[in-house]
This record gives C-alpha cells, sequence and structure tokens, in this order.
C-alpha cells in the first residue's frame, strides 16, 4: 500500500456545520483514511459531500420508516418525496465511497501514492 502524496496524518475535526449522521460517517471513515495515507487535505470536500449524502440518506430513510413509502393524496395514493431522496443519496454516497476508496470493489483501484512510485514497465511508465 502506497501512501497518497500529501496524505494528511492527523485526522481533522468533522466540520461544524455537518448534521449529526455527517459527523458520525465522518467519524467513521476519515481515520481510516488518515491511517491509510490515503486521503489529503485537498479531497476533505469530497469527504465532506459524502457525509452530507449520507447523512441526508439516514434522514429519509428514518420519514419512510415513519411515514411509509406512500402518502395518500387527493388523487389518490403518490410515492412520499422521501423515497427520491433517499434513492437519489444512495446513489451519490456510493459513487463518492469508491472516488475515496471506500468500497471493497475501488480499495484495489485506489491505491494514491507518489508518481514513480509503482513498478515500472518497460515503457517506463508506472503500472
Amino acid at each position: 500500500m502506497r501512501a497518497l502524496d500529501g496524505a494528511l496524518s492527523k485526522v481533522p475535526a468533522a466540520p461544524s456545520w455537518l448534521s449529526a449522521h455527517g459527523k458520525k460517517e465522518w467519524r467513521r471513515v476519515v481515520p481510516q483514511l488518515v491511517a491509510d495515507r490515503k486521503i489529503a487535505a485537498h479531497e476533505l470536500q469530497t469527504v465532506e459531500a459524502y457525509c452530507v449524502a449520507v447523512a441526508n440518506m439516514r434522514l429519509a430513510d428514518e420519514a419512510i420508516s415513519k411515514h411509509g413509502m406512500t402518502f395518500q393524496s387527493d388523487s389518490g395514493p403518490k410515492r412520499r418525496p422521501e423515497t427520491t431522496i433517499l434513492k437519489e443519496n444512495i446513489e451519490a454516497a456510493r459513487r463518492l465511497a469508491a472516488e475515496l476508496g471506500l468500497t471493497p470493489a475501488s480499495r484495489g483501484k485506489n491505491n494514491g501514492g507518489m508518481p514513480g512510485e509503482g513498478s515500472s514497465s518497460e515503457f517506463g511508465v508506472d503500472i
């Protein structure tokens, strides 16, 4: 495992503006990203976006659990807006998690590291 050039060596505190769910997710993933030397300061906005997506996903799921997936309107049963919010945030969280190397499939692809630290092919290209 190679360290990312400019990787953080200390875990930054979660942004104060993150919701409780967002802060919980930050505390879950950022320490491991820092320990693995897989995150630099300029990439923290991606982690923030990931934590917001996870928080929104949790809130939408809580609303669905409390109120159900549908509601009765004047024209009949309708799908609750939270179902769309849940779907959109699951998709966003999945994309951002992959970008950060947090998924099993993306961990092998997201090696980080400085140029020139990998094995060179016969053409002088890092592999």
